[in-house]
């Protein structure tokens, strides 16, 4: 049983949380490369964890597992950009409810570990508050690659070169990404699938930092036109915990939405509760 953390060689912003990581979690080389860079590895909390760098960006990372095998959790360690430029600490899942765009597989879903994107979540919080990082804390909705067939989460330092850059962010990504590993296990604690809002979604995030709910995948408004039924299935059949209900950001669903998602919510026989 392994988990895997990935660094990208083409992302300051990871490398910047990789060193952070060597610095202060007892990571020795194995001897081993991937990708030509040197393969780390750690046990915390009787797990086993290794640490390797792409040389590729992260979303590319679509053949990772023909090497790493018996892997339990990814968690990639990736810089966040947006055009607003605000400093933000994010956590999201991957995969693509259309084309593949930017890596994975089209129309094609990682498993998301919605423990662990909440345990990450709460600790960038957690960390923000004590570390008095001026950063606002979200979750993301589901988007792009790679498309995984393990439990897979990004968490990101952005949103500009300014943040990508800075060393008190980075050492809280990093310590929010080992807390999330060293917490990591079979849940038997339920999740809920998110619909709607922006794909920072303020009410998803609110829910789970005030241990409301964990989100596995989350549906952005903007992908809710590519949403069927077997997209919904693919979430409920890809999230690591077992999915209890959806929660619908309602006022974040367009008129012209709502019947077509209530339809499939409705065929798939998923009950749901609005925010």
């Amino acid at each position: 049983m392994l988990i895997l953390l990935v660094a990208s060689s083409k992302d300051p912003a990871s490398m910047n949380i990789k060193e952070r990581v060597l610095n202060k979690y007892p990571f020795a080389k194995t001897g081993e490369v991937y990708q030509e860079n040197p393969l780390y590895s750690a046990e915390m909390n009787g797990k086993q964890i290794q640490l390797a760098t792409l040389r590729e960006e992260a979303v590319y990372a679509q053949n990772l597992l023909e090497h790493f095998k018996n892997v339990t959790l990814v968690i990639f360690l990736s810089r966040h950009s947006s055009q607003s430029g605000k400093p933000t600490l994010s956590v999201h899942t991957t995969g693509n409810f259309s084309d593949a765009g930017l890596g994975g597989l089209a129309r094609t879903l990682s498993i998301a570990p919605a423990k662990a994107m909440g345990d990450a979540l709460k600790a960038l919080d957690g960390f923000r508050t004590e570390m008095k990082l001026n950063y606002d804390v979200s979750y993301e909705c589901t988007h792009h690659g790679p498309s995984l067939d393990v439990p897979t989460m990004f968490i990101e330092l952005g949103s500009s070169p300014k943040q990508w850059q800075d060393p008190n962010a980075a050492e809280a990504v990093a310590k929010a990404a080992v807390e999330a590993v060293i917490n990591f296990q079979q849940s038997d604690q339920t999740a809920v699938l998110g619909i709607g809002g922006p794909h920072y979604n303020p009410k998803f995030t609110k829910m789970t930092l005030e241990n409301e709910a964990l989100f596995g995948h989350m549906i952005s408004k903007h992908a809710l036109p590519n949403v069927n039924t077997e997209i919904l299935r693919q979430c409920l059949q890809k999230t690591q915990e077992k999915v209890s209900h959806a929660i619908l950001d309602w006022k974040g669903i367009t008129s012209k939405d709502k019947p077509q998602i209530l339809a499939a919510l409705a065929e798939i026989k998923l009950e749901y509760k609005k925010a």
